[in-house]
């Protein structure tokens, strides 16, 4: 697919317009894809598709907050890739937690940086979408509030109600790996 057929304009002063504001923002863009559907490939497919979808709709974008209008398109993208995966699987068998269940020991360099990561990697990736996004848009990304509760669609206080109980689900999960509670990693 070339760009000309995406955004109908041979214009370059039209594909410099929206690649100014936009392309900077690719890797914000697949990191919250990332954290959304937990898979790089899929998450470069969805980044893929929301510049797409963000080009055609250049025309009716006013100049506000290019970051939080191209990280809006990229999570609608997700929530809709995500819907249409989950209804594939429920067309496929169930998932047998006895068959497919490993119990993970925890070596004894946990303290390591690169451990403490995975273990945090691992909490972050059993959250609910809902919680882990706020979480990596608030604390990874240095977003406002008031920002996130703008590209959310969601009132103010339902993002601070949101983020506080992500913290708290984090702290859970981390003290439930440490408790060896949870088995394998996602």
């Amino acid at each position: 697919m070339d760009i000309e057929s995406v955004s109908g304009t041979t214009s370059l002063f039209s594909m410099h317009r929206f690649e100014a504001p936009f392309v900077p923002q690719l890797e914000r863009a697949y990191n919250l894809a990332c954290w959304i559907v937990r898979e790089d490939q899929d998450a470069q497919d969805i980044v893929q598709e929301a510049y797409v979808r963000a080009l055609k709709g250049f025309s009716g974008f006013c100049g506000g907050n290019p970051r939080a209008w191209l990280l809006t398109i990229v999570r609608n993208t997700a929530y809709t890739w995500t819907k249409k995966k989950r209804l594939q699987q429920e067309k496929m068998d169930p998932f047998d937690g006895e068959i497919h269940d490993a119990t993970v020991e925890v070596a004894p360099s946990e303290e390591s940086l690169e451990s403490r990561r995975q273990l945090l990697e691992g909490a972050l990736h059993r959250l609910p979408a809902e919680f882990r996004e706020v979480l990596v848009l608030f604390e990874l990304e240095n977003w406002s509030y008031k920002a996130i509760a703008a590209a959310l669609g969601v009132p103010l206080g339902t993002v601070m109600s949101r983020l506080s109980r992500a913290r708290r689900r984090l702290q859970q999960e981390l003290a439930r790996r440490e408790d060896g509670q949870i088995g394998g990693d996602c």
